[in-house]
C-alpha cells in the first residue's frame, strides 16, 4: 500500500496561506516541555513550507480541554520552543476562540516564510464532533491544508477532516507520508519472514490487529498481559494473573485460525510473577520465574519469563520485517522490563525493518535507549493500531488524490 495522496512536494505554496496541522501534542510538566519527539517529527514539513515561500500557520490540539479554554494546556510553551527550533520567530496567536482576532491580525501581517501557530484547536468544542462552524473559521484563514499529525489521522476532527473538505488543495506532510510507507508498506507489502510482536494489557484493544496481523504476518508473538488470556484459553494454570474471560473463546478462534493458515503464533513459555502488582509502579518487588502452564493460585504474571524472552528475540532476529506493538511487562518497573528490554535489545541489533507503532511500545524503546536502533517509531498510538487493523484512517482519505 503506498501513499495515493498529493504530498507538499506536488504543489508550490509560494505566498499562499498554508494551514499545517500538526501533532504538537507533547507532555508538560510545570508549564515545560518533558519530551519534544514531536515537535523534532514535524520539523522537515514545515522547514520545507517556510522554504518555499509559504504563509505557515500551524495547527494542534493538546490534551483534552473539552472544549473550552485551559491555562495549562495553551500551546504558547510549544510556540516559544518551535521558535527556538526553527531559528526563527513562530508567533503565538492568543485566541480563546483558536480563530479569533488575533490569529486574524496576525494573518493578515504575515509575509512568505513567516510562521504562526494558534491556539490549542480542542479549546472548541466542535473540534472533536467536526463541527462545520469551526471547520469553516479554519478554512477561512488559508488557501491551502497540510496534515502532518498522524496522531489524530484515525480521528475525524474539524482540524484535520472538516477543513480539508472546504479547501481547494489538501496535500500530506512529510511526517504522514512517512508514517504511511512504512506501515503501510511493512503490512501490506512485507519483505518476509514478517514477524509482529503485540503486547500491552488487554486482548480486547486488539483484537482486529490480532485477527488482521495473523493474515498478512509469518509469525505472530504475543507477550505482556493479553498473552495471560491466550494462556488460559490452552487450559493453563495462570494463576492470579490479568485474564479477560469474555474473550477467551476469540483466544482458541485465533489459535485456531494460525494453525490453519500455517502461521506460528508464540506464546510465553514462562512468566515473571508476584505477589501484588507494584505500588507504586517502579516499587522493589519480589519476583519469582515459573513455567506458563504452571502459575500458583496467589500470583500473578508482569513480565514474559527469561526463557520466553530468549525465543521471542530469536524469532525476531529471524525476521526480514518486524511491527512491534506493546510491551512485555510491566516496563516501567526496572524488575519487570526485562522481557521488554530483551525484544527491544534484539530488534536493535537486527539488519531487519524495525517498526514500533507508537504509544507505549515507543515510549518503551526510546527510554531504554533503544530508539535511535529502529528503523522507525510511529508517532501515533491508536492511529498506528487502526493501521494495523487495516483501517481506513480518515485524517488520510481527506487529502487529495494523487
Amino acid at each position: 500500500m503506498s501513499l495515493n495522496k498529493k504530498t507538499i512536494d506536488d504543489i508550490n505554496v509560494k505566498g499562499k496561506r498554508v494551514l499545517c496541522r500538526c501533532d504538537f501534542n507533547v507532555p508538560l510538566k510545570d508549564g515545560k516541555i518533558t519530551d519534544e519527539n514531536r515537535l523534532v517529527a514535524a520539523l522537515p514539513t514545515i522547514k520545507k513550507l517556510i522554504a518555499d515561500g509559504g504563509k505557515v500557520i500551524l495547527c494542534s490540539h493538546l490534551g483534552k480541554p473539552k472544549g473550552e479554554p485551559k491555562p495549562e494546556l495553551s500551546l504558547a510553551p510549544v510556540a516559544k520552543r518551535l521558535s527556538e527550533l526553527l531559528g526563527q520567530e513562530v508567533k503565538f496567536a492568543a485566541d480563546p476562540e483558536v480563530v479569533g482576532p488575533n490569529a486574524r491580525a496576525a494573518v493578515a501581517a504575515m509575509k512568505d516564510g513567516d510562521v504562526i501557530l494558534l491556539e490549542n484547536t480542542r479549546y472548541r468544542a466542535e473540534e472533536t464532533k467536526n463541527g462545520e462552524a469551526f471547520s469553516k473559521d479554519l478554512a477561512s484563514l488559508c488557501d491551502v491544508f497540510v496534515n502532518d499529525a498522524f496522531g489524530t489521522a484515525h480521528r475525524a476532527h474539524c482540524s484535520n477532516v472538516g477543513v480539508a473538505k472546504l479547501v481547494d488543495t489538501a496535500v500530506v506532510g512529510y511526517l504522514m507520508e512517512k508514517e504511511i510507507n512504512f506501515l503501510g508498506n511493512a503490512v501490506e507489502n512485507p519483505v518476509r519472514p514478517f514477524v509482529a510482536i503485540l503486547g500491552g494489557a488487554k486482548v480486547a484493544d486488539k483484537l482486529n490487529v490480532i485477527s488482521n496481523l495473523l493474515e498478512k504476518c509469518d509469525t505472530l508473538i504475543i507477550g505482556g498481559g493479553m498473552a495471560f488470556t491466550f494462556l488460559k484459553a490452552k487450559g493453563y494454570e495462570i494463576g492470579a494473573s490479568l485474564v479477560d474471560d469474555e474473550k477467551i473463546d476469540y483466544c482458541k478462534e485465533m489459535m485456531e485460525k494460525a494453525e490453519k493458515l500455517g502461521k506460528k503464533l508464540l506464546l510465553p513459555v514462562d512468566a515473571v510473577c508476584a505477589k501484588s502488582f507494584p505500588n507504586p509502579i517502579d516499587a522493589d518487588i519480589d519476583v519469582t520465574v515459573y513455567a506458563a502452564d504452571a502459575i500458583p493460585a496467589d500470583m500473578i504474571g508482569l513480565d514474559i519469563g527469561p526463557k520466553s524472552a530468549e525465543e521471542f528475540a530469536e524469532a525476531a532476529k529471524a525476521a526480514k520485517t518486524v511491527v512491534w506493538n506493546g510491551p512485555m511487562g510491566v516496563f516501567e518497573n526496572p524488575t519487570l522490563a526485562k522481557g521488554t528490554i530483551a525484544v527491544a535489545k534484539a530488534l536493535a541489533e537486527t539488519d531487519a525493518t524495525t517498526i514500533i507503532g507508537g504509544g507505549d511500545s515507543a515510549a518503551a524503546v526510546n527510554q531504554l535507549g533503544f530508539g535511535d536502533k529502529m528503523t522507525h517509531i510511529s508517532t501515533g498510538g491508536g492511529a498506528s493500531l487502526e493501521f494495523l487493523e487495516g483501517k481506513e484512517l480518515p485524517g488520510v482519505a481527506a487529502a487529495n488524490d494523487k
